[in-house]
Protein backbone atom coordinates (compact mmCIF):
# COMPACT_ATOMS: atom_id res chain seq x y z
CA UNK A 1 0.00 0.00 0.00
CA UNK A 2 1.07 3.62 -0.80
CA UNK A 3 0.35 6.76 1.29
CA UNK A 4 -0.91 9.02 -1.70
CA UNK A 5 -2.23 11.78 0.27
CA UNK A 6 -1.33 14.51 3.57
CA UNK A 7 -4.71 13.22 5.02
CA UNK A 8 -3.21 9.55 5.87
CA UNK A 9 -5.51 7.88 3.23
CA UNK A 10 -4.24 4.67 1.59
CA UNK A 11 -4.56 3.19 -2.31
CA UNK A 12 -3.57 -0.15 -3.02
CA UNK A 13 -1.07 -0.61 -5.79
CA UNK A 14 -3.06 -1.00 -8.85
CA UNK A 15 -1.02 -4.13 -10.35
CA UNK A 16 -1.63 -5.63 -6.67
CA UNK A 17 -5.41 -4.82 -7.39
CA UNK A 18 -5.35 -6.55 -10.22
CA UNK A 19 -3.93 -10.01 -9.10
CA UNK A 20 -6.17 -10.04 -6.72
CA UNK A 21 -9.09 -9.17 -8.66
CA UNK A 22 -8.24 -12.56 -10.89
CA UNK A 23 -7.93 -14.25 -7.85
CA UNK A 24 -11.54 -13.71 -6.42
CA UNK A 25 -12.49 -14.21 -9.83
CA UNK A 26 -10.88 -17.62 -10.02
CA UNK A 27 -12.11 -18.76 -6.83
CA UNK A 28 -15.62 -17.42 -7.49
CA UNK A 29 -15.29 -19.93 -10.76
CA UNK A 30 -13.59 -22.39 -8.51
CA UNK A 31 -16.45 -22.38 -5.64
CA UNK A 32 -19.41 -21.44 -7.19
CA UNK A 33 -19.15 -22.63 -10.76
CA UNK A 34 -19.86 -18.67 -11.72
CA UNK A 35 -17.94 -15.83 -12.65
CA UNK A 36 -18.41 -12.19 -11.26
CA UNK A 37 -21.07 -9.92 -12.20
CA UNK A 38 -23.23 -6.73 -10.52
CA UNK A 39 -26.38 -5.84 -13.18
CA UNK A 40 -28.19 -9.00 -12.40
CA UNK A 41 -28.46 -7.76 -8.71
CA UNK A 42 -30.05 -4.65 -10.01
CA UNK A 43 -32.35 -5.97 -12.40
CA UNK A 44 -33.43 -8.23 -9.58
CA UNK A 45 -34.00 -5.44 -7.23
CA UNK A 46 -35.87 -3.49 -9.66
CA UNK A 47 -38.31 -6.38 -10.20
CA UNK A 48 -38.62 -7.59 -6.54
CA UNK A 49 -39.34 -3.66 -6.06
CA UNK A 50 -42.24 -3.67 -9.00
CA UNK A 51 -43.82 -6.82 -7.54
CA UNK A 52 -43.93 -4.27 -4.15
CA UNK A 53 -45.19 -2.32 -5.54
CA UNK A 54 -47.95 -2.85 -8.87
CA UNK A 55 -47.60 -7.58 -8.23
CA UNK A 56 -50.42 -7.25 -11.04
CA UNK A 57 -48.37 -5.65 -13.51
CA UNK A 58 -45.41 -7.96 -13.14
CA UNK A 59 -47.69 -11.23 -13.42
CA UNK A 60 -49.17 -9.59 -17.16
CA UNK A 61 -45.39 -8.54 -17.63
CA UNK A 62 -43.23 -10.77 -19.73
CA UNK A 63 -40.23 -8.99 -18.55
CA UNK A 64 -41.02 -8.74 -14.98
CA UNK A 65 -42.59 -12.30 -14.33
CA UNK A 66 -39.34 -13.81 -15.43
CA UNK A 67 -37.92 -12.93 -11.79
CA UNK A 68 -41.09 -11.83 -9.60
CA UNK A 69 -44.32 -12.98 -8.87
CA UNK A 70 -45.57 -16.20 -7.08
CA UNK A 71 -42.80 -18.59 -5.35
CA UNK A 72 -39.99 -16.51 -7.09
CA UNK A 73 -37.61 -14.42 -4.88
CA UNK A 74 -35.62 -11.93 -6.64
CA UNK A 75 -33.94 -10.98 -3.82
CA UNK A 76 -32.48 -14.26 -2.63
CA UNK A 77 -30.38 -14.17 -6.09
CA UNK A 78 -26.53 -14.94 -5.36
CA UNK A 79 -26.03 -11.67 -6.85
CA UNK A 80 -27.68 -9.90 -4.54
CA UNK A 81 -25.54 -11.33 -1.99
CA UNK A 82 -22.39 -10.75 -3.69
CA UNK A 83 -23.16 -6.88 -4.18
CA UNK A 84 -24.44 -6.77 -0.60
CA UNK A 85 -20.81 -8.27 -0.04
CA UNK A 86 -19.24 -5.61 -2.10
CA UNK A 87 -20.68 -3.01 -0.27
CA UNK A 88 -20.24 -3.92 2.81
CA UNK A 89 -16.54 -4.57 1.87
CA UNK A 90 -16.09 -1.00 0.32
CA UNK A 91 -17.15 0.15 3.67
CA UNK A 92 -14.89 -1.40 5.60
CA UNK A 93 -11.87 -0.94 3.33
CA UNK A 94 -12.89 3.18 3.65
CA UNK A 95 -13.07 2.70 7.34
CA UNK A 96 -9.30 0.79 7.67
CA UNK A 97 -7.70 3.19 4.92
CA UNK A 98 -8.54 5.77 6.22
CA UNK A 99 -11.02 7.07 3.09
CA UNK A 100 -14.54 6.85 4.30
CA UNK A 101 -15.47 10.41 3.76
CA UNK A 102 -18.74 12.21 2.13
CA UNK A 103 -17.45 14.08 -1.07
CA UNK A 104 -17.31 14.80 -4.47
CA UNK A 105 -14.48 14.67 -6.64
CA UNK A 106 -14.17 17.13 -9.56
CA UNK A 107 -11.96 19.14 -11.14
CA UNK A 108 -11.35 23.02 -9.92
CA UNK A 109 -13.14 23.53 -13.45
CA UNK A 110 -16.89 22.55 -12.87
CA UNK A 111 -19.03 22.31 -9.47
CA UNK A 112 -19.96 18.94 -7.61
CA UNK A 113 -23.20 19.33 -8.73
CA UNK A 114 -22.52 19.36 -12.32
CA UNK A 115 -20.16 16.41 -11.47
CA UNK A 116 -22.87 14.62 -10.19
CA UNK A 117 -24.97 15.09 -13.05
CA UNK A 118 -22.35 13.67 -15.06
CA UNK A 119 -22.32 10.74 -12.80
CA UNK A 120 -25.84 10.01 -12.54
CA UNK A 121 -26.28 10.11 -16.53
CA UNK A 122 -23.14 7.98 -16.97
CA UNK A 123 -24.76 5.44 -14.45
CA UNK A 124 -27.55 5.64 -16.13
CA UNK A 125 -26.36 5.26 -19.62
CA UNK A 126 -23.99 2.31 -18.60
CA UNK A 127 -26.83 0.70 -16.46
CA UNK A 128 -28.71 0.94 -20.00
CA UNK A 129 -26.21 -1.04 -22.04
CA UNK A 130 -26.07 -3.98 -19.43
CA UNK A 131 -28.68 -4.79 -19.76
CA UNK A 132 -28.53 -4.95 -24.10
CA UNK A 133 -25.79 -6.21 -23.35
CA UNK A 134 -27.02 -9.13 -20.88
CA UNK A 135 -24.10 -8.04 -18.44
CA UNK A 136 -22.06 -5.66 -17.35
CA UNK A 137 -18.39 -5.17 -17.34
CA UNK A 138 -17.91 -7.76 -14.36
CA UNK A 139 -20.15 -10.31 -15.80
CA UNK A 140 -20.09 -9.88 -19.83
CA UNK A 141 -16.74 -8.68 -19.87
CA UNK A 142 -14.08 -9.96 -16.99
CA UNK A 143 -15.91 -13.29 -16.32
CA UNK A 144 -16.13 -13.47 -20.20
CA UNK A 145 -12.81 -13.29 -20.94
CA UNK A 146 -11.58 -15.51 -18.26
CA UNK A 147 -14.06 -18.41 -20.21
CA UNK A 148 -12.17 -17.61 -23.10
CA UNK A 149 -15.20 -16.12 -24.86
CA UNK A 150 -15.35 -13.93 -28.04
CA UNK A 151 -18.22 -12.35 -26.52
CA UNK A 152 -16.00 -11.01 -23.42
CA UNK A 153 -13.33 -10.14 -25.31
CA UNK A 154 -15.44 -7.75 -27.64
CA UNK A 155 -17.37 -6.78 -24.36
CA UNK A 156 -14.51 -5.29 -23.14
CA UNK A 157 -12.82 -3.65 -26.04
CA UNK A 158 -16.39 -1.98 -26.76
CA UNK A 159 -16.54 -0.57 -23.16
CA UNK A 160 -13.06 0.45 -22.70
CA UNK A 161 -12.84 1.56 -26.00
CA UNK A 162 -16.00 4.09 -25.47
CA UNK A 163 -14.68 4.95 -22.32
CA UNK A 164 -11.36 6.12 -23.96
CA UNK A 165 -13.46 8.40 -26.53
CA UNK A 166 -16.10 9.15 -23.87
CA UNK A 167 -13.20 10.87 -21.73
CA UNK A 168 -11.18 12.51 -24.92
CA UNK A 169 -14.08 14.20 -25.89
CA UNK A 170 -15.57 15.29 -21.84
CA UNK A 171 -11.88 15.45 -20.33
CA UNK A 172 -12.91 19.55 -20.13
CA UNK A 173 -14.62 18.56 -17.22
CA UNK A 174 -11.70 16.69 -15.31
CA UNK A 175 -8.45 18.38 -16.51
Amino acid sequence: MKKINNDGSYYLNPYLGGVMLGTVLLLSFYISGRGLGASGAVKNSVAATVNLVAPHHVEKSAYYSQFAGGEKRPMSNWLVYEVLGVLAGAFLSGIIFNRLKLKVEHSPKITSRRRLIFALTGGIVFGFGTQLARGCTSGAALSGMAVLSLGGYITMVAIFGTAFIAAWILRKNWI
